[in-house]
């Protein structure tokens, strides 16, 4: 049966390229936001979802972690990372000395910073929902505008290509994850992502539950601490570890964890990704 898989649209997106590029033969369900990319698969009209939680040069995206801590129960299933590169893009006659305004997702945004900066000093930044909604943007502007997006949103849309690249480094990638209402079964190869919090801010609690990884020699990928939204200084802390929840060394260490926190969540346990060669 072809995979109905959601995705932040609309088509032209870095998103829909990472839905390609993860299964080209299933059936796209464009949504117009994150959250509503996980109402897609909680409703049944997506099988997966897919939504990007990391990129190289700006870090996490937030809005995916708290969708995770907060937002849902589905788990990660497949992660997948995809280059991204940038092209800046107008309407045909654009005059580029005289842009006033640059679109794009914010993200895209921070990653093409300092470019914009030197070619466009006196232009304002603006976001847009997608990189696919920053050239509709664009065009519908009644004022003097480019964007910057991907190469298939600028077939999409008929406008121009006048440089590719853009981006601030070339090593620019982002990490998608899929979510399914079931993660994967372990492979050999695997990581589990999880979250967890604290009950009270006390000295050596974060060093104790990480120590029961170091102590089973369980690798730590990733940290990091989002707010609680309960009280200022509270936090949840998502990591991510090499390993199966299913393989006795993980599973030993997270029944210990949780013990020592107030809140323990596994986000999902799945292949860990390897690039093409």
């Amino acid at each position: 049966m072809t995979r109905r898989l959601a995705y932040l649209g609309p088509p032209g997106t870095y998103s829909e390229e990472a839905a390609l590029l993860y299964d080209s033969e299933a059936s796209l369900v464009p949504a117009a936001s994150l959250p509503a990319v996980i109402d897609s698969v909680h409703c049944g009209e997506a099988d997966e979802g897919i939504v990007p939680v990391e990129n190289s040069l700006e870090g996490a995206v937030t809005f995916t972690a708290d969708l995770l801590i907060h937002e849902t129960q589905l788990k990660i299933k497949s992660e997948l990372v995809l280059p991204i590169h940038h092209c800046l893009l107008a309407k045909a006659g654009t005059d580029l000395e005289n842009v006033e305004i640059v679109y794009s997702h914010p993200q895209s945004l921070g990653q093409c910073r300092e470019y914009l900066r030197r070619r466009f000093p006196n232009a304002t930044t603006m976001p847009s929902l997608s990189n696919s909604a920053a050239v509709e943007d664009m065009i519908c502007s009644d004022r003097i505008a480019v964007a910057v997006a991907g190469k298939r949103a600028a077939s999409i849309f008929n406008v121009n290509i006048l440089e590719e690249g853009v981006e601030d480094n070339r090593s620019n990638a982002t990490r998608f994850i899929v979510l399914s209402s079931e993660d994967s079964a372990p492979t050999g190869k695997d990581k589990t992502s999880l979250c967890f919090s604290f009950d009270a801010d006390r000295p050596g609690s974060l060093v104790g539950v990480l120590m029961e990884f170091s102590n089973r020699g369980i690798n730590l990928n990733k940290i990091e601490s989002r707010p609680t939204r309960r009280s200022l200084g509270r936090y949840f802390f998502l990591a991510d570890i090499d390993g199966h929840q299913e393989d006795s060394d993980v599973r030993s260490a997270l029944d210990v964890i949780g013990e020592k926190v107030s809140m323990l969540k596994v986000l999902g346990s799945y292949p860990q990704y390897s690039p093409p060669e």
